[in-house]
């Protein structure tokens, strides 16, 4: 009996834990979604009534502010979350960091915004876009502990009110100019509403004040980990926004306008279906992370599951892109549709190379994912080399001729960084490359044959608004019935589950 008693606070500790969890997950969920939402509803609206080069202007200083932000949390705020049991000292030392580099950071961006300009063949209107938009290092430096704090303590709801409002009043002031005609300085009025609302919302949600401390032995105790974070994010930013600096250097901001719509709208399907490998099957993977067997069929399960849901979602977004746009933009972003495409496919590369990260890291092999990130910039920036000689290639009626062959190379240099990623991934969980390529190929042809189908119905005669269903029904039913056909496993647990979960 004594035993029990004692037995007794573990359990109710663990029991008070997995029920944290679990709300944490589906506010999670909320945030995201509810976000997602609202984001795709303000870019519809910001579409229709902004011009190509609005975007494009905008685009070009999203470049240099996302570098920036990097250096405002300076990877501390990973720091803190790594940290067992932070302090109210460091949650302080940190915020009034933030605070200064956001400040010391945006003086010189204000004095440096013609030299960015400059970077864009001398456009002036980037000048005074840059330099209001850029108010929002200080306003997402006073956000960035109290979130992490929520984060720390799992009161994920918090959170996700305060995003859900801060959007919500980006999106009505982001519609509101746009509808009035301010052009680009919609997008930056929508940031600083967001970044704003959000801010004050946190604060007046959380009852924690900073201290009147600030220590630098503090800030060297988290330099190794956060120094770590800040390298392993720059490089990750660098690959993400490059493309952007290059098409607005070398082609102009209404090509720039083009990729910068293909690459918002292809990130929604690519992100979402990325974040779901990534925080589903990682803790799966280390749950068997000791048992070579049953980690390598559980290995082999996840590939499947990825190739089953990632290959046909993408595959038939990128078919029904033509009437997708032209139902929401009529032909005004035409020229956004084949980059689109074109990221969708090479965004397949990216969330199976992302499931094979998890792999890798289930098992512990960190220097492994040191090398292998290594070689996918290596990769990547030859494939920039090879095509930017190209990249200024237009005719008069398409200006992104050159920007479809940069994204051509980088396509192949996913597709390479996948068989690398493969190759590995097979290695740590025991199982051979060719047998990860088996798990992949049946979900491939049937989705192929799909994409087939779907692209004859857009093809047709039919309006948009009629293709959408008709073609996605048609898609869907051909695959959910060839995996039906030919007994996919995946599918049948899918549907068991779905089933048991109705009847809850």
């Amino acid at each position: 009996m004594p035993e029990d008693r004692v037995d007794e606070p573990y359990h109710s500790e663990r029991a008070e834990l997995k029920v944290k969890v679990a709300r944490t997950i589906k506010w999670t969920v909320i945030d995201k979604v509810s976000v997602q939402i609202l984001y795709a509803l303000t870019g519809i609206v910001l579409a229709i009534k902004l011009t190509h080069a609005d975007f494009g202007l905008v685009g070009a200083v999203l470049v240099f502010q996302a570098f920036g932000s990097l250096f405002v949390d300076s990877g501390f705020a990973s720091a803190l979350l790594q940290r067992k049991s932070p302090t109210q000292d460091d949650y302080s030392t940190v915020l009034w960091f933030n605070i200064f580099m956001a400040t010391a950071l945006y003086v010189i961006l204000f004095f440096a915004a013609p030299l960015i300009a400059d970077c864009y063949d001398g456009d002036k209107r980037i000048i005074p876009l840059a330099r209001v938009m850029f108010l929002t290092f200080i306003i997402n430096a006073t956000s960035i502990v109290q979130v992490n704090r929520l984060n720390k303590h799992l009161e994920m709801k918090k959170v996700t009110i305060a995003n859900s409002v801060g959007v919500f009043s980006g999106a009505v002031t982001g519609i509101g100019m746009a509808v009035t005609g301010c052009g680009a300085w919609s997008i930056v009025g929508q940031s600083l509403v967001l970044s704003t609302i959000k801010s004050l919302v946190l604060w007046y949600m959380t009852s924690w004040r900073p201290s009147a401390v600030f220590s630098f032995k503090i800030l060297r105790s988290f330099f190794k980990v956060g120094s770590s974070v800040m390298i392993s994010s720059f490089f990750n930013t660098l690959y993400l926004n490059i493309y952007a600096f290059i098409i607005g250097n070398r082609v102009g901001m209404v090509a720039l306008g083009y990729y910068s719509q293909a690459d918002k709208w292809s990130k929604i399907g690519v992100s979402s279906l990325g974040a779901v490998v990534t925080s589903s099957f990682l803790p799966l993977l280390s749950r068997y992370q000791d048992e070579p067997v049953e980690y390598a069929a559980v290995t082999s399960k996840c590939n499947r599951l990825t190739a089953y849901i990632s290959i046909p979602a993408l595959g038939m977004l990128a078919a029904l892109a033509p009437a997708i746009f032209h139902a929401l933009f009529g032909n005004k972003w035409d020229g956004s549709i084949s980059l689109f495409q074109l990221l969708l496919l090479q965004g397949v590369f990216v969330v199976l190379s992302g499931l094979y990260t998890n792999v890798i890291l289930a098992r512990g092999k960190a220097k492994l994912l040191v090398v292998s990130e290594t070689v996918r910039y290596i990769v990547a920036a030859v494939a920039i080399v090879v095509t930017l000689p190209y990249i200024s290639l237009s005719t008069p009626t398409d200006v992104t001729e050159g920007i479809r062959i940069l994204l051509y190379g980088q396509i192949v240099a996913s597709a390479v960084f996948w068989a690398i990623m493969t190759v590995i991934a097979a290695n740590v969980s025991g199982r051979r490359w060719w047998q990860m390529l088996k798990d992949i190929f049946p979900y491939l042809i049937e989705s192929l044959l799909a994409v087939w189908v779907i692209s004859l119905i857009v093809n047709s005669s039919l309006s948009p608004k009629t293709v959408i269903p008709l073609a996605l029904a048609a898609g869907c039913t051909i695959y959910f019935s060839l995996n039906r056909l030919f007994h996919s496993r995946i599918q049948s647990d899918a549907i068991d589950f779905l089933r048991k979960r109705s009847e809850k």
